[in-house]
């Protein structure tokens, strides 16, 4: 995987290769919707929280293919959470996000756990991403700590990000691209796969949730 060329582009090209969905969960001020403007367009931005759903485009070249991530960002207030869930089905990625400064949204983490369990395909991929790592005189969660987590919980990725430095800010969305077209490969080259409802599925461009002009720290 690491051997993939990668590269992203600043705008959407006319011909889509494959595209995925990405949702991003966590409680309310962990600051999903700034790492994901980092990761975007290189720019912190101290946004208000998210009413409901905000969606992004990530777009990358990996070799030759170019792939569009939609990034659905969420509400992380609990009023939120049962009207969220309709958002999980057809996701190849759930990117579960909390503050390394806050135990209680580090905690609050196997709620979101079950949500995507619940709600989401069994095959779907998640990652722990511990934001705003530049307060590390704040930190009450130590990355290694995170990491166990990660592993007993079956993780498939975790890593400190900083939505206000851009530490990483880029890298998840990366990895996330590299982990559903290497999955992508996986089921498409099983002959005969009984699976293949599992395969991340393609995203019909025409049917997007509705954007919201909300946001979240």
């Amino acid at each position: 995987m690491d051997n993939l060329k990668v590269e992203i582009l600043k705008e959407v090209p006319e011909n889509i290769d494959l595209n995925f969905k990405v949702i991003v969960i966590g409680d309310v001020n962990v600051g999903k919707t700034s790492l994901t403007n980092m990761a975007i367009s290189n720019v912190f931005i101290a946004a208000t929280p998210t009413i409901d759903i905000k969606s992004f485009d990530f777009i990358i070249k990996l070799d030759e293919k170019i792939i569009k991530l939609q990034i659905l960002d969420t509400a992380g207030q609990e009023a939120y959470r049962s009207l969220i869930t309709r958002y999980y089905k057809g996701a190849g990625l759930a990117m579960i996000v909390y503050s390394i400064d806050s135990k209680e949204t580090f905690n609050n983490i196997p709620s979101w756990i079950r949500d995507v369990r619940e709600h989401s395909s069994p095959d779907i991929k998640l990652f722990l991403i511990g934001n705003k790592a530049d307060l590390e005189e704040e930190r009450e969660i130590e990355f290694n700590d995170a990491k166990n987590f990660a592993k007993e919980n079956g993780f498939d990725y975790v890593k400190e990000t900083s939505a206000k430095n851009g530490l990483n800010a880029k890298e998840v969305f990366i990895q996330a691209a590299k982990i559903l077209y290497m999955q992508y490969n996986k089921y498409k080259n099983i002959e005969g796969n009984d699976n293949k409802k599992e395969i991340p599925k393609k995203i019909e461009i025409n049917k997007q949730p509705k954007r919201n002009n909300g946001g979240c720290c």
